[in-house]
């Protein structure tokens, strides 16, 4: 049976009249998903026979948290139950200018970075666009705190799941729910050039990183076997265009690996490759992710690699290791208990 949560404003808007019911009921429902109600019964101000008639065509299902972990740093990690069984992690972090939630957009992930845990085991399916909602709604109640930021960079590629993002992104900015400011929202990709012109055009506001990790192209592509199909001259020219086309930087996450790409050579590289570019460099010392062999580089190295960058004009900062006790910081995320 189909979760009445998946049904757009026309189909709702229809699915009432049958029933013949007055279209401001549709807003109503709306609004209890936006506040994530978990179920029929949540909804008081709708007609007791509307939510029997709606619940023998319909679902309406929630996600639960599964299990809490806290850090020593006070990032705390959820691991979520989807209606299904699968599971997902979602980790929520404390800055200075408030609390931030990396949401995920898949359950795993099918893009085999060689040094991602969500890459293991691969993707076992799309999230739907009112699960990113749950998840941040049941993240936020669980907390009892506000969460005025969201990155879309958990588990999953977001661009490989576009639609539902586009629509989770529309749902947290909705002044009857969130209501999130698109310039709190970051959208992280890997690289998926044809997808990046329509975020660029729909979402303009939305604050776009791209996970680079290299600057030469077969380099990138030892790490990241999407860059085969998409080549970095395709990727850097897909940026320039969005930089241009909305006016903000884009941000390159660039993770430093031990001997890889962390040496002077590569800081080189990587700001002649940036060079014109409206951009900023997020450098994380990789996380250490079982299995992989990798190693990320030391504090004394990743500022090294940092004033490197600098010296060569392109403003870079070394983004804090939250969560890594609990497995929670950046790559480290994972499919459990699925």
């Amino acid at each position: 049976m189909r979760d009445l949560k998946e049904l757009g404003q026309e189909e709702l808007l229809a699915l009432l009249s049958e029933l013949n019911q007055p279209g401001f009921r549709a807003r109503q429902i709306k609004r209890w998903m936006l506040s994530g109600a978990s179920s029929f019964s949540d909804m008081s101000n709708i007609p007791e026979s509307l939510r029997s008639a709606l619940s023998e065509r319909f679902e309406w299902k929630s996600l639960s948290v599964a299990r809490l972990q806290r850090s020593v740093d006070g990032t705390r990690k959820y691991l979520l139950e989807l209606p299904d069984g699968n599971h997902i992690e979602a980790v929520l972090m404390s800055y200075d200018y408030g609390n931030t939630l990396c949401v995920s957009t898949q359950v795993g992930c099918n893009m085999g970075c060689s040094f991602c845990a969500s890459a293991v085991g691969g993707k076992t399916r799309n999230l739907k666009a009112w699960e990113m909602l749950y998840e941040y709604l049941v993240c936020a109640a669980n907390s009892a705190e506000s969460i005025k930021h969201v990155v879309l960079m958990g588990m999953g590629e977001p661009l490989d799941n576009y639609e539902e993002v586009a629509g989770f992104l529309r749902l947290l900015h909705d002044e009857d729910g969130p209501g999130l400011s698109c310039r709190n929202i970051t959208l992280s990709t890997c690289g998926l050039v044809p997808r990046m012109g329509a975020f660029g055009d729909e979402f303009p506001q939305v604050n776009l990183a791209v996970s680079l990790h290299a600057a030469k192209q077969e380099e990138r592509e030892a790490l990241m076997p999407i860059a085969a199909r998409y080549k970095l001259p395709e990727l850097i020219e897909a940026c320039r265009l969005h930089a241009e086309k909305t006016g903000r930087r884009v941000s390159f996450e660039y993770a430093l690996i031990e001997g890889v790409n962390d040496g002077e050579d590569k800081a080189e590289a990587l700001a002649r490759l940036l060079r014109g570019l409206l951009c900023h460099v997020n450098l994380i010392a990789l996380n250490p992710v079982d299995g992989t062999g990798l190693s990320g580089s030391t504090q004394k190295r990743a500022e090294a690699f940092r004033l490197m960058l600098e010296k060569r004009g392109i403003n870079a900062t070394i983004r804090r290791r939250l969560g890594r006790d609990i497995d929670a910081a950046c790559g480290q995320l994972r499919k459990k208990y699925c």
